[in-house]
């Protein structure tokens, strides 16, 4: 059975000639990756661009999709680069399995290419490589081959649910479902790349989160949440629980030249193979607590707790606190005041990380102690210096934030 939409039939009809004909005048068609000013796309460009446009709004996108086009030119470029060099160029704009997704991604697409002569040109196809969703095929198919594809990301259903006035949660799989079905009736069978490019800019510059430019919206005129004064109700989703605290510390193990004791994360989990200071785990808490202030003389005494020991330090971190409590060794706190009020909070998907950082020196002894305990367990490690260390290693943020201190 065909799906019934809560708009007339005049208003779906009309609805993508009147975003279109808003798209040529007013819409922005200076953003390096847009391709449909061009008879011969490149969808390198396009699937880069929007795997960097997954959670990160286009500001900040900007010139990292510039550094990377710099240094990757093409897909074989980014295919082949190491790892390290590519965490190096994505630091600092978070969801790092992004970078990983990419990485794994130029590979896979580098093996069709040789195999096939060609990028994938089909949807199924572009699912098929890491990190492309939906959403993301379609953008690619739409707008980085000029053929049909449909996309349906945040920015679209912030609009769809407005104008359509879709109460349902966007959490759920049936009101995904329903907006799916309404983004692909919208969604004409030519010019779909153009389509795409204007209901990302309706999103990202008009029917924003908040304060939404009504009145200069070409759809404002069968808007149901707009009729009703309602805009800012959509789209609806639950209501979220307050995010967990968790508190861990963060060693500057330094040795008498000022070099600092790095580490390589694992490839899973947070910070996935990017640097950084070895963290001590402390506690976690449910909910959000801004007031709860971390000290410098808390102790650590967690090895009791086989599971947490286990779960939240890594092999290196265990390695290092072992030896820590083996030589005696005390970490202090960084000697600033806002530190020692308040730690560095650094938020991420599932939890608000509260770091505080603490500075342990070491002599040529026990660094050369040390290193032989990392290197019998395979751990990558670097000593460099808070400059050297930002200026050559992929680093997260929050580590970021804490040299800058």
């Amino acid at each position: 059975m065909p799906t019934k939409f809560s708009q007339s039939a005049s208003a779906l009809n009309t609805f993508a000639p009147r975003l279109l004909d808003w798209f040529k005048t007013d819409g922005r068609h200076d953003l390096p990756w847009q391709q449909h000013q061009t008879d011969t796309p490149n969808p390198y460009i396009v699937w880069l661009s929007e795997v960097m446009l997954q959670q990160t709004q286009v500001t900040t996108v900007l010139p990292y999709f510039a550094r990377f086009m710099a240094s990757f030119p093409t897909v074989q470029d980014l295919a082949a680069a190491d790892w390290e060099v590519i965490a190096e160029h994505w630091a600092g704009m978070g969801y790092y399995a992004r970078a990983r997704n990419l990485h794994k991604g130029a590979k896979q697409l580098v093996e069709i290419i040789n195999e096939t002569g060609d990028y994938p040109q089909t949807l199924v196809g572009w699912e098929a490589i890491s990190g492309v969703g939906p959403s993301t095929a379609g953008a690619i198919m739409a707008m980085g081959l000029h053929k049909y594809g449909v996309i349906c990301d945040g920015n679209v259903k912030r609009v769809l649910t407005r104008w359509a006035a879709i109460d349902g949660d966007i959490t759920k799989s049936v009101t995904t479902k329903q907006l799916w079905a309404l983004a692909e009736r919208l969604t004409p069978k030519d010019n779909s790349g153009l389509f795409a490019q204007a209901m990302m800019d309706m999103g990202a510059t008009l029917c924003v989160r908040r304060n939404p430019n009504c009145q200069l919206c070409p759809l404002k005129a069968d808007c149901l949440a707009h009729a009703e004064g309602r805009e800012t109700d959509y789209p609806v989703k639950a209501k979220k629980k307050p995010k967990p605290s968790k508190f861990s510390n963060a060693l500057i193990i330094e040795n008498a030249q000022g070099d600092i004791l790095w580490l390589q994360r694992p490839d899973n989990g947070i910070w996935g193979g990017l640097w950084s200071l070895p963290l001590q785990f402390v506690e976690k808490v449910e909910g959000d607590t801004n007031s709860k202030i971390m000290t410098g003389t808390q102790n650590l005494n967690v090895s009791s707790n086989e599971k947490i020991y286990e779960s939240e330090f890594t092999t290196s971190e265990q390695i290092i606190y072992e030896w820590l409590i083996e030589n005696k060794l005390v970490a202090k706190p960084v000697s600033n005041t806002l530190l020692d009020d308040a730690p560095i909070k650094h938020s991420l998907t599932h939890f608000h990380w509260y770091l505080q950082p603490q500075r342990v020196v070491v002599d040529n002894k026990q660094i050369t102690e040390l290193k032989d305990r990392l290197n019998a367990a395979d751990i990558e490690f670097k000593w460099l210096g808070q400059q050297k260390a930002r200026d050559s290693l992929g680093l997260p943020r929050a580590m970021i934030k804490i040299i800058e201190v």
